[in-house]
């Protein structure tokens, strides 16, 4: 078993040019960490040398740690392994980028995501990168992987290998590229010693263009309302001013750009709100029955890898089903359980109160169980093909007037399908996505029976 210093390593979750990052356990009380050890390439190292990466390896360290705010990642150690320092972090196993499907092709198309869910985040970017400046902060590698995300769902900045404090002058080479392609602000790739924290701003617009449309912007700037029916010409004139190519026609501090973006959200729900109304009388309809037991998804837990599964699965390159399902749902009288008529499923209405580890979901089926919860002592935890069948893909407009038959706060459900040995699959009914993610981490669970 390999250690650096008491942290027991687990695996690599990734790997950069000034350094790697590993899942870590800490001994007895098994808490999961992650630790970044410094360890640049060679052509860094050359670049650079090594007592300049050590020195801004340290600040990027000290840079985090002095900052105590919900929406930046915490520092709880430093160290030494080997003559390299390292530091060690809270470990989040989800990143806006995975949320995305951001991949490293990052041209390539990514998810949509809905604008209430792009508020919320971008709200809160907003408020680390407000607590960041204010510290004489300028991040300079805000980008979709660099925003983490805890169980809840809520953000946190991390890696501030790039940042730099008020007034710094870094001593490195000035052909080395400071930021992410397609997220550096322009004046950033011109003279990233000079930039302010406009160029924060920047990047952030960047990344709300994309989750607004898919797809990442190019100058002139294509109207986000083209691609978006959801939105209106006000969200292209915030685009416009945040992706400026001239610092000064931007919004100047993050403050200002949150207080637009609520401003836009608000009149946004009032849009919602009078659309809903017109669509009042078909809010009651009952759902079409259909033919009862259409088809049985596969009950039968597997394990399959990357690649196949979007085949096993029937997903697209986003990892989006590629049909929808129809289906006719029917909530039991007590509203505990949902009966789909299509498949003979029946599903829990809720699920977990709250979200919990992969291992721990299989215990929270036991106790179902043995409760006999329901009546019933059948209940497990549904494959990724069952889980598809309850999607509801979004839909412009009226979606947001139709009520959910599941309840809402179990947005991320485990299946019983596994990646590999540390990893299993699971379903954003929130986004309608598959993804994978390390059993450590916590989603909710959602029980399902055969009728």
């Amino acid at each position: 078993m390999k250690f650096i210093g008491q942290y027991r390593i687990r695996g690599l979750l990734g790997r950069g040019g000034m350094g790697k990052v590993l899942q870590v356990e800490v001994p007895v009380i098994r808490r999961i960490l992650a630790l970044k050890l410094l360890a640049p390439v060679e052509l860094l190292l050359a670049m650079v040398g090594r007592d300049q990466l050590v020195r801004l390896f340290t600040q990027e360290a000290k840079s985090m740690a002095a900052i105590r705010h919900p929406n930046i990642i915490d520092v709880v150690d430093f160290g030494t392994f080997q003559d390299s320092p390292y530091y060690v972090m809270d470990y989040l196993g989800n990143s806006l980028g995975a949320v995305m499907g951001e991949t490293y092709v990052t041209e390539a198309p990514s998810r949509v995501l809905r604008i209430e869910k792009v508020v919320h985040y971008t709200r809160q970017i907003l408020e680390g990168l407000r607590r960041l400046h204010a510290a004489g902060i300028v991040h300079r590698d805000i980008k979709p992987f660099n925003i983490l995300l805890t169980e809840d769902d809520n953000v946190k900045i991390c890696d501030f290998g790039l940042s730099k404090l008020r007034g710094e002058r870094m001593a490195v080479p000035s052909s080395l590229k400071v930021g992410s392609p397609y997220y550096a602000a322009p004046e950033q790739e011109k003279a990233p010693d000079q930039v302010d924290h406009r160029a924060d701003l920047y990047a952030l617009g960047v990344m709300v263009y994309r989750m607004l449309t898919g797809t990442l912007p190019r100058h002139p700037i294509e109207p986000a309302s083209s691609s978006n029916a959801n939105l209106t010409s006000e969200w292209d004139v915030f685009l416009t001013r945040a992706l400026s190519p001239d610092p000064e026609k931007r919004f100047q501090d993050a403050l200002s750009m949150s207080d637009e973006v609520t401003s836009l959200f608000q009149r946004w729900q009032s849009q919602v709100e009078a659309t809903c109304r017109l669509y009042a009388a078909d809010r009651g309809m009952s759902p079409s029955r259909g033919p009862e037991y259409a088809f049985t998804p596969r009950s039968k837990p597997l394990r399959t890898g990357v690649r196949k599964a979007r085949a096993l699965f029937g997903l697209n390159a986003l990892w989006q089903p590629l049909r929808t399902n129809t289906h006719a749902l029917e909530a039991a009288p007590n509203n505990a359980t949902v009966l789909d008529l299509t498949t003979g499923l029946q599903w829990l209405h809720s699920g977990s109160d709250f979200p919990m580890d992969w291992h721990a979901a299989f215990t929270y089926i036991d106790d179902l169980n043995a409760q006999q919860w329901g009546g019933h002592s059948d209940w497990r935890l549904p494959t990724v093909e069952e889980l598809l069948t309850i999607l509801r893909p979004p839909h412009a407009d009226t979606d947001y007037c139709l009520p959910s038959t599941f309840a809402t706060a179990q947005k991320r459900l485990w299946s019983s399908d596994r990646r590999t040995y540390t990893s299993a699959w699971y379903v954003s009914l929130e986004l309608g996505f598959v993804a994978w993610q390390d059993k450590t981490f916590a989603n909710h669970v959602k029980a399902v029976r055969h009728r």
